[in-house]
């Protein structure tokens, strides 16, 4: 099979990677790092309506759109002192409202801002009452769990009432992701899996059912905590379940935000660490994971700054969510140590019988038959560990991109040899994991003190490639660390033996001893430092493939700090939403949602520099043909935390979870409660439209052939009644417009082509009322282009005219395709041609697929005039020349 992620991301006017289609302009404008006056904070490109206000210290979590337009959110975190029901974590849905699916906005009513504290106490929209589906910590299964509570194997509730040490919030407070699994075809029962944002995780399953009113009910009886099956527990159970995805098997994916990965505070590297000979002020809080009481080494490192130890205090990127281990080894078996801890204190005596690994959490759960009595769930171990707040898996069943939460974070990319439902064995999924490179020059920042809005300014994205493997091998390179426990921190970092701590040593002595150890050398319990350097080396030298056996776990277990030490740009801020529209195909939107546009996005270093939002963007990218996406486009800016009321209000403020919808619009939550700016501290529901875009596709033709390029319109909200567009190759010498097509639903068509063929006029009028208005991706035109000679060429659009069913003029961005030529014949015979629309000619022989007379041709003629003037069609490797890695790179995607 064709490789075709392996390929590379072409420049954007003269190569852009093929089906990427490209909009706006970066701009500059003067800024300070600091907050200010933004251009283009807050805006949105299209609009944007607040359809629900959350209840006081509420976040907005887990929308879920039925099949019939139903809508239901969570309600996390509330605060106790609001009016009941709302006082208490639940997940409700809007009574009596059903959205209509057709891409405009006009089907509900907007919400005002809530003015006054009985307001700001509830949850208001103007579309129904939100009615309460469950609630955390109410019993279910005959009394023998509470909803959303993990249990030990012996059935003991896992909270601070029954335990010593700290738990990561409060049990069965923090419900997040929603999917509802249909058990009917109407869709009107079935399971609803909810994430429980705790340490251990929560995962439950509830049965609900709709009447023939359209209302909505649980059974509180027919309902399961996922965590508490064997199943889940011998996985490790999982922690911090944040947000997820239903994938297009139809399987609800939970995700595993696990904020205590990070081996290295902020932009530090494990080189950095390495080349200090020392991590004091680099390390972060992964490097403490089973110290006694890991949660409060950063009051441990203050105290050693004080007392000469250290030079200065810094608390360890991520430590604060090593609160809730212990509570993990609770949940795997652990006794609890033999010491005067009481429930709710911290616990200093080791735990040295069971403890969590960390290289089991930070993944993405798959709760396959999540229909069956007991579901099977099972982890992506080879889609790497991160903190994960939200995938999103493509419908061409092997593309998954997820979001990395946290501060100097990454956005990631996994993509399977295979479908994924074509593995019958799960350990036998087999893909790479990439991380992304930022390279449009540092945000094209062109001098120090100029920097671009995020608003205006598109990231390029090229994806490195960090490591291939199967599920089975990683979770074989997991293993090894299973049998690690607190005893192990001690004993390995000082010089005591097990039988003196507590009895010759008394344990803060030797937790202290052990601290400076690991700061000074890092923790040896677990990957070394030196491992992950001199992965990076070998990587540099001979690629992914070339590292040595036993480094080849390195990036799936520590993917943050692997992709850090090979240049990726992990920079992004809290990116904490990524979906696409259900079975999502080239052509499609999916949303990444960065809640906050600061710190290592906006600094004088890396990558990425613009102006400071504090209130976040929302990018959108196209799925290109392979399903790579390589444009970020801002869509929606929030406000920057200096505005006024007056103009932050009604903005987008710190973007949680997106959701993208069937029709084109998207659910945009919020996470900002109690954040400057507004009026009022409540958290929203908004609902995004975009604006109507007219693409034109990118595609590849063979030197002397033809080729068809189709112009389609994103959505059409409001109808359509017709238009008047312009069509412009920027380079005839490259290709020139042959002809036109109009669909048969287009009653009345026009078209006149120039007579050199650089652009063509195109008039067409929907006379019978035919293109109904709500659908997405609507053909309008059909181009005919010829490749004249080889090169590359931009199809731009520009739209004189284009109305709305009632005659209203349609505010339509357009995005360019690009047009790419091929060679000429190599050795007689087709022209080559490009098999997989990635802009390389594999198929030398014409004859439309690769195989292996492909690869002796190109042997053979590699030093013909027709090879070696077509750089570009086949450089294979991506070094920007030709050599003979290009015939063995071609070789391998044969195999």
């Amino acid at each position: 099979m064709v490789d075709l992620t392996r390929r590379r991301l072409m420049a954007t006017s003269t190569a852009a990677a093929l089906g990427a289609s490209v909009s706006g302009v970066a701009s500059a404008s003067e800024s300070e790092i600091s907050e200010g006056d933004t251009p283009g904070a807050p805006s949105v490109k299209g609009s944007l309506k607040r359809l629900s206000t959350t209840a006081f210290g509420a976040e907005v979590t887990g929308p879920f759109v039925f099949e019939d337009g139903s809508l239901l959110y969570s309600l996390q975190h509330p605060e106790e002192a609001n009016t009941e029901p709302f006082d208490r974590a639940a997940v409700g849905y809007f009574s009596g409202f059903n959205f209509e699916f057709d891409g405009n906005n006009d089907d509900f009513s907007e919400v005002g801002i809530p003015d006054t504290e009985a307001k700001q106490r509830e949850v208001r929209s103007e579309v129904g009452d939100y009615e309460i589906l469950i609630q955390g910590r109410e019993p279910i299964n005959g009394g023998a769990e509470r909803l959303g509570v993990a249990q030990t194997p012996d059935g003991t509730d896992i909270t601070q009432d029954n335990f010593a040490g700290t738990q990561y919030g409060g049990a069965a407070t923090n419900p997040d992701c929603n999917q509802f699994v249909p058990t009917d075809d109407e869709g009107t029962e079935g399971y609803l899996y909810t994430n429980w944002e705790n340490s251990p995780g929560g995962l439950s399953r509830v049965y609900i059912s709709q009447d023939e009113n359209g209302e909505w009910s649980a059974d509180p009886e027919d309902a399961m905590n996922i965590p508490n099956t064997d199943g889940l527990r011998e996985l490790g159970g999982t922690r911090i379940n944040c947000y997820g995805d239903l994938s297009p098997w139809e399987t609800p994916i939970s995700s595993e935000e696990n904020y205590a990965h990070p081996r290295v505070s902020l932009t530090n590297t494990v080189g950095d660490v390495v080349e200090a000979g020392s991590g004091e002020g680099l390390l972060g809080g992964c490097q403490f994971w089973n110290r006694p009481n890991p949660s409060e080494i950063a009051g441990a490192i203050g105290t050693y700054a004080e007392e000469g130890d250290l030079d200065e205090a810094w608390g360890p990127q991520g430590y604060w969510a090593l609160t809730g281990v212990e509570f993990l080894a609770y949940y795997l078996g652990a006794e609890v140590p033999d010491g005067d801890e009481e429930p709710g204190e911290s616990v200093v005596t080791p735990i040295d019988d069971v403890y969590p690994n960390p290289y089991r959490y930070g993944y993405h759960v798959d709760v396959r038959e999540p229909t069956a009595e007991e579901p099977e769930p099972m982890k992506y171990w080879v889609a790497g560990r991160a903190s994960w707040e939200a995938p999103d898996f493509q419908g061409d069943n092997k593309t998954l991109y997820g979001c990395s939460d946290g501060d100097s974070k990454g956005i990631y990319k996994f993509v399977a040899d295979e479908p994924i439902p074509s593995y019958e064995n799960t350990d036998n999924i087999a893909g790479t994991i990439y991380a992304p490179k930022i390279t449009n020059d540092a945000a094209n920042a062109e001098e120090a003190g100029q920097r671009n809005s995020p608003a205006n300014t598109n990231l390029e994205v090229e994806w490195i490639e960090l490591g291939h493997a199967t599920n089975g091998e990683v979770k074989e390179w997991i293993a090894e660390y299973d049998d690690v426990t607190q005893t192990d921190y001690l004993t390995t970092h000082t010089e005591y033996s097990e039988d003196e701590l507590g009895l010759d040593v008394s344990y803060n002595q030797a937790i202290r001893e052990a601290d400076l150890e690991v700061i000074e050398n890092g923790n040896q319990n677990y990957i070394s430092n030196e491992e992950i350097v001199e992965w990076a080396a070998q990587y540099e030298e001979a690629g992914p493939d070339g590292v040595d056996e036993e480094l080849r776990k390195v990036p799936f277990l520590e993917m943050r700090a692997a992709a850090k030490e090979i240049g990726a740009s992990i920079e992004f801020n809290k990116a904490e939403g990524v979906d696409s529209v259900d079975d999502s195909q080239p052509g499609d939107f999916v949303y990444f949602g960065i809640s906050e546009f600061n710190d290592d996005l906006a600094d004088e270093t890396g990558d990425i520099r613009m102006d400071r939002v504090d209130g976040g963007v929302v990018f959108r990218a196209e799925l290109e043909p392979n399903y790579n996406v390589s444009t970020l486009e801002p869509v929606i800016t929030g406000p920057d935390f200096t505005d006024s009321p007056q103009d932050a209000d009604d903005g987008l403020r710190n973007i949680d979870n997106v959701y993208a919808m069937r029709d084109g619009r998207v659910l945009c939550c919020e996470d900002g409660f109690g954040g400057p700016a507004r009026s009022y501290p409540n958290d929203g529901l908004y609902v995004f439209q975009p604006n109507v875009s007219l693409d034109v596709d990118s595609i590849a033709v063979g030197y002397g052939a033809t080729g068809a390029a189709e112009l389609t319109a994103s959505s059409l909200p409001t109808g359509f009644s017709g238009a008047e567009v312009t069509v412009s190759v920027t380079n005839p010498e490259v290709a020139t417009i042959t002809g036109v097509e109009f669909p048969e639903e287009l009653g009345l068509t026009e078209s006149t082509v120039g007579s050199d063929g650089t652009s063509a006029t195109l008039r067409f009028a929907d006379v019978d009322g035919n293109v109904e208005a709500g659908g997405r991706n609507i053909p309008v035109a059909t181009l005919t282009l010829r490749g004249v000679d080889t090169g590359t060429t931009d199809l731009e659009l520009e739209v004189t005219q284009m109305d709305d069913e009632s005659g209203n003029a349609i505010d339509a961005q357009t995005r360019r395709g690009v047009l790419v030529t091929g060679p000429p014949t190599v050795a007689g015979g087709s022209a080559p041609t490009d098999v997989d629309g990635d802009g390389f000619f594999e198929d030398l022989n014409g004859n439309g697929r690769l195989d292996y007379e492909d690869i002796q041709i190109l042997f053979d003629n590699f030093d013909a005039d027709s090879v070696t003037m077509n750089k570009s069609a086949y450089d294979f490797n991506e070094n920007g020349r030709l050599d003979f890695d290009d015939i063995v790179s071609l070789y391998e995607d044969i195999n």
